[in-house]
């Protein structure tokens, strides 16, 4: 059975709320436009450098747009050593649907 890599954005929510680290795998200028507050900003393409920046040992949360590049993210941070990466689906346009909290 394959194990379960991704998340709903109200369960990724929860888990932010109850101290999971939050991650933004866009990039700075999409950020800018929207972002969810407490996230840490790591472009999918600086995720290989900058892992250390992401703690170990806790649930981690990646999202993008739409959940294509975060999927990336979470397999990669699977495969090195954060096993507990969740990708949330959907990315932040879902997060925003499902009434969740943004900046604009």
């Amino acid at each position: 059975m394959e194990e379960e890599t991704g998340a709903t954005p109200q369960a990724a929510h929860d888990a932010v709320r109850d101290g999971a680290v939050l991650v933004d795998v866009r990039e700075p200028w999409e950020s800018e436009q929207m972002r969810i507050r407490g996230a840490l900003l790591i472009p999918l393409g600086e995720i290989p450098e900058r892992i250390g920046e992401i703690p170990e040992g806790q649930d981690v949360y990646v999202y993008c747009r739409l959940g294509g590049r975060s999927s990336r993210a979470v397999e990669f941070l699977r495969a090195h050593g954060r096993p507990r990466s969740y990708n949330v689906q959907g990315g932040i346009d879902a997060w925003r649907e499902a009434g969740l909290p943004v900046d604009e």
